[in-house]
């Protein structure tokens, strides 16, 4: 007869096998209908075309998920379940929108993400106010004056300089007036439009990189206020400035109460909220004996009031307003 030490050796031996295979069993899987991390798209607002290739997600449908497609010369990718979609021409959400629609017909809630993986070429990105902006493929060499070209140039309300920053990794601006951001990671320069396009073979006309940023602000202004026939704001459109005689006629001339030879214009100081205060005396621009002074962008033209003349004009004013009813009186009498 065994006795008590044998079964408990016999326990021990069962407990110890048990969890051996338990150990060698492998880790639960993730359920295959289970979400994956999304992919985030580079360029969600990048518009598709021939040779660029994505990668679509669809966890629901294992002849879709993590597949690469490459956009055919006709702008087509070929899809499984659902066959040929248009690609080209579109941005990465309208692709993702009309897979969604398709494959609701095959499956329920589809959830589908697009990530480009490989470009057809370089972006360029092209802001502001132009008259197409958007991200433009770099398809070889292609200087600033051929994109502006190829995006039809300005708005009529856009600003005569526009701006590029340039990633410090593809190297500076090659220009003078480039300057590098505090942070170490871009290089910017203004350009001006009369410069770049008037000049023959101007060397604004830069090579543009991958991943530049070209962008064009709307057209600068300059402000009249005070004793005019009509407070303004002037936008200056393709001048570089304006002069003061100018911006007043725009502004409809002096009313009847202003000092003429004390007008002030206050220029902002760049770096600060503050403005300078330059005085002019137009009495002396209308007789010829100073030049005419120039408003630049953001200046305010002020025209003080002559508070003595406004005082006494509407007394005189509504002295011979009067003078009728005294000489209708003085007749009845």
């Amino acid at each position: 007869m065994m006795d008590g030490r044998y079964f408990l050796a016999c326990g021990i031996f069962v407990f110890g096998t048990v969890v051996a295979l338990a150990q060698q069993q492998p880790a639960p899987t993730q359920a295959p209908n289970a979400v994956p991390p999304p992919a985030t798209s580079i360029l969600p607002t990048y518009i598709l075309g021939p040779n660029d290739q994505i990668l679509i997600r669809v966890p629901q449908s294992d002849e879709i998920n993590e597949r690469p497609f490459r956009i055919d010369t006709e702008g087509f990718i070929t899809v499984p379940i659902v066959g040929r979609v248009r690609a080209a021409g579109l941005t990465v959400q309208a692709l993702e929108a009309d897979l969604t629609a398709r494959l609701k017909e095959f499956i329920r809630e589809p959830q589908v993400i697009v990530s480009v993986t490989q470009f057809r070429s370089e972006p360029v990105f092209i802001l502001g106010a132009f008259r197409n902006p958007g991200i433009y493929p770099l398809q070889g060499r292609r200087t600033l004056i051929e994109m502006l070209s190829a995006v039809g140039g300005l708005q009529p309300n856009a600003s005569r300089r526009i701006r590029i920053a340039r990633r410090i990794e593809y190297g500076p601006i090659p220009l003078p007036s480039a300057v590098i951001s505090p942070d170490g990671k871009t290089s910017t320069v203004e350009i001006s439009m009369e410069s770049l396009t008037q000049n023959v073979n101007p060397d604004e006309d830069i090579a543009l990189l991958a991943y530049d940023v070209v962008t064009a602000d709307r057209a600068e202004r300059v402000y009249v206020s005070g004793e005019v026939a009509k407070t303004s704001a002037i936008e200056l459109a393709e001048r570089e400035s304006i002069s003061v005689t100018q911006a007043l006629t725009e502004a409809g001339g002096f009313t009847q109460y202003a000092i003429r030879d004390r007008v002030r214009v206050l220029r902002p100081i760049l770096g600060t909220t503050l403005r300078a205060e330059i005085n002019i005396d137009l009495k002396r621009v209308f007789e010829g004996k100073d030049v005419d002074f120039p408003l630049l962008p953001n200046d305010l033209l002020f025209v003080p009031r002559d508070t003595k003349k406004a005082v006494l004009v509407p007394v005189g004013t509504s002295f011979l307003g009067s003078i009728p009813y005294l000489i209708v009186s003085a007749l009845l009498r």
